[in-house]
């Protein structure tokens, strides 16, 4: 929980990890550590675990069992179980995208199992670090390993599985518009924050206007909070998000980020794919609460 000038924030944190980069590589950390940076000092109240590890490995159900009510894993595979969200990690599904055949069967098998929310990675690969397939490391029968860096294939999965959900992870950058104009005509296209949000503080400009341009076409209950840990903390994220407020000259054409907008993507619009109990206190004032329904409060003009 986050509080500051009589408002707080039930904080969702949409996409953490197990691992941890590092000069060498990449570690995994400590479930001690976890919990410490997430709960104790991270102000996170639940996180999403996508806990796919460069070597395609998916730890994290035993850290959601010992720490029960404060995880929710999305698994790597669609399964019969308690299971509310899948990671799908395109360099590891060979660079093939979203709309090929392997990737339906993946999603008709989500729908089947009754697994609604799926997190597509829309950025830079691990390995390879490659936005254009450049690399020659694509996949079978010549799939592109840029697939894993775009939303490609989105418009037509989204529509042909209207009652999945597909957060896209990193909102595709580089590719902000191409998935802008995705989303702006799928309802059940949201926007997750991760590596977006660092931005914040070294080019808030640029964050501004990437928040902005998603507020635009979409709209204030489609952007879900994500930090990223163990690449970023998300203390530093959540207090420099609240504090954060839209310049003065693009107010004009994106509007205010009022307290009620930071709190649906903190922590509330997450909450509502996961069905998470908000505590008291923490909602938002009545007018916010009537733009609830998606897609009410675009600013595209129709």
């Amino acid at each position: 929980m986050y509080e500051k000038d009589g408002e707080r924030y039930f904080i969702v944190d949409g996409h953490v990890h197990f691992w941890k980069p590092t000069e060498d590589g990449f570690r995994r950390q400590s479930e001690e550590t976890i919990s410490h940076d997430l709960f104790e000092t991270g102000y996170v109240d639940h996180a999403i675990f996508q806990p796919a590890d460069p070597d395609g490995a998916a730890p994290g159900s035993a850290l959601t069992e010992r720490y029960p009510g404060r995880f929710t894993v999305a698994g790597l595979e669609p399964v019969v179980g308690n299971i509310k969200g899948v990671k799908l990690v395109t360099t590891e599904q060979a660079g093939r995208q979203l709309s090929d055949r392997c990737s339906y069967r993946f999603l008709e098998k989500c729908q089947e199992f009754g697994i609604r929310n799926v997190h597509l990675h829309a950025a830079p690969s691990i390995r390879p670090f490659d936005r254009d397939g450049t690399s020659g490391l694509g996949g079978p029968d010549g799939a592109d390993a840029s697939a894993a860096f775009d939303a490609a294939g989105l418009d037509e999965v989204a529509a042909a599985f209207p009652d999945l959900r597909f957060i896209v992870e990193h909102v595709g950058l580089a590719r902000l518009q191409d998935f802008c104009w995705i989303a702006t005509q799928e309802p059940n296209v949201y926007a997750g924050l991760a590596l977006a949000l660092p931005a914040i503080l070294t080019r808030p400009r640029q964050f501004a206007e990437i928040v902005g341009e998603l507020l635009y076409w979409m709209d204030e209950n489609r952007i879900i909070f994500a930090s990223d840990y163990g690449r970023q903390h998300p203390k530093w994220l959540i207090e420099s998000f609240v504090d954060f407020e839209m310049p003065e000259d693009f107010q004009d054409e994106y509007g205010e980020l009022t307290t009620d907008v930071k709190k649906k993507i903190l922590g509330l619009n997450a909450a509502r794919l996961y069905d998470l109990e908000v505590p008291d206190g923490c909602g938002t004032t009545e007018a916010a609460a009537e733009r609830d329904e998606i897609g009410s409060n675009s600013k595209v003009p129709v």
